[in-house]
């Protein structure tokens, strides 16, 4: 026998495991989440969950969550009825600072000026498909205004 079967093993446990916690950040991206505590969750250390979720999903598992966050943020700023300080707070975030840079990362325009364009942007469109064309841009920066 050689050895790579308990490293394929081994393996298929780890994204089993990843998988969990990819679940548990679509769930609860709302409530306080760190590396730390995801990785006790499934028995693993923050580093080792950093590196294999990376590996696993091209991002670190804050990006992932943070990403989940900005996808809610888009929708609540689409409806209108609610201000970025409190989208910022509802979808899990507590710095508004931090909300609004992330959010201009990977959108490409502050939450604000998003909020006053995509009411006429994305009128008569069901929220279903709204949802899929305004999708962040996920792994790299959007462009800013004025760039192509």
């Amino acid at each position: 026998m050689t050895s790579s079967r308990p490293d394929a093993a081994q393996r298929l446990s780890d994204l089993a495991r990843l998988r969990r916690v990819r679940d548990r950040i679509d769930r609860e991206f709302a409530q306080p989440l760190d590396v730390e505590a995801l990785a006790r969750g499934v028995h693993m250390s923050a580093g080792h969950l950093s590196r294999q979720f990376r590996l696993a999903y091209g991002e670190s598992p804050y990006g992932y969550l943070m990403t989940r966050r900005i996808e809610r943020a888009m929708a609540l700023l689409r409806r209108g009825d609610l201000s970025v300080t409190e989208v910022c707070f509802t979808v899990g975030c507590s710095s508004l600072g931090t909300f609004s840079t992330r959010f201009t990362e990977l959108v490409g325009v502050p939450p604000s000026v998003y909020r006053r364009q995509s009411a006429s942007a994305t009128a008569g469109m069901p929220s279903c498909v709204a949802k899929q064309v305004t999708r962040p841009v996920r792994n790299r920066e959007a462009p800013t205004q004025g760039q192509t």
